[in-house]
């Protein structure tokens, strides 16, 4: 058994790191309010703008349009949102799996890392981190998500990716976080069946000015809100992940200190025990 130094020592150890754990809790609490309802408030712009463009490009047909077929490339650029920092659970580690264990090529891929996490881990598996802007995902804003937008629609312009795909985690609520992968160009149409949304009519979309001027004004405007969206929603994400893990790291504190409470207790009854016994025994064999 450990001594009573010992024990005493691992406790006042595990009691500064549950203060710790403790303020961070309460520090992720008040971010995430904040964040959450940036979050909330985006959400129905950003589901609407998604539910629009592919309702409507469901609706047209013969339109030959760069931003609605794959680049010649074969190249793919992914957006990885993860956070700056860790002590998050698994929020960090669930992204990078989207990418590492799904169906898209590694040797095909251009990362766009927001994030140091995110960014860490896939160099260390070797992909190529193409932009790595850590900055972005402090304070999010809409110039932001666009400036990285008009980057990444050069790029498929010029012909140097084929295809671009967003890696984010989606705010559910303060304990559901989903990491999804989207696809955000090509942009392809909601199938009949799949839309989240009853559109009620079924004519065909008609464009004013031409199709090709209003795809041009309207499919960066697109990107650039799903981008926003996605990083809005991770922020979110992020603080209550870290609020959850802080939560249950102060809990298993708690825990553990109970325990060695008790195992000082235990330890310090056999100490006094042990002398009573030695001081009986001396005063028998002076008597």
């Amino acid at each position: 058994m450990a001594s009573m130094r010992d024990i005493k020592r691992r406790k006042g150890s595990i009691q500064s790191t549950q203060q710790i754990t403790k303020a961070m809790k309460l520090v992720s609490t008040v971010k995430l309010q904040r964040a959450k309802q940036r979050a909330e408030q985006s959400k129905a712009y950003f589901n609407c703008m998604y539910e629009t463009v592919t309702s409507m490009l469901a609706k047209t047909t013969g339109l030959n349009h760069p931003y609605l077929k794959a680049g010649d490339s074969e190249k793919k650029a992914v957006i990885v949102i993860t956070s700056n920092r860790g002590l998050a659970g698994g929020y960090n580690s669930n992204v990078v799996k989207l990418i590492t264990k799904g169906n898209l090529k590694k040797e095909d891929l251009k990362i766009y890392a927001i994030g140091k996490k995110g960014r860490d881990s896939l160099k260390r598996y070797g992909y190529e981190i193409v932009e790595e802007d850590s900055a972005i995902i402090e304070e999010p804003s809409y110039v932001d998500a666009m400036a990285l937008s008009k980057r990444l629609l050069d790029a498929f312009a010029a012909g140097e990716i084929g295809e671009i795909y967003l890696a984010y985690t989606g705010f559910k609520n303060t304990v559901v976080h989903e990491p999804t992968l989207l696809k955000l160009l090509p942009v392809e149409p909601v199938k009949p069946g799949e839309s989240t949304q009853e559109t009620g009519s079924k004519a065909m979309m008609n464009f004013e000015p031409k199709d090709d001027e209003a795809l041009d004004m309207i499919i960066p405007k697109y990107i650039t809100s799903l981008i926003y969206g996605g990083l809005v929603e991770a922020v979110a994400s992020e603080n209550g992940a870290r609020m959850q893990a802080m939560d249950s790291a102060t809990s298993n504190a708690e825990e553990m200190i109970d325990h060695l409470s008790l195992m000082y207790n235990r330890a310090r009854q056999g100490s006094i025990t042990q002398e009573l016994t030695e001081i009986i025994a001396g005063a028998n064999a002076i008597s």
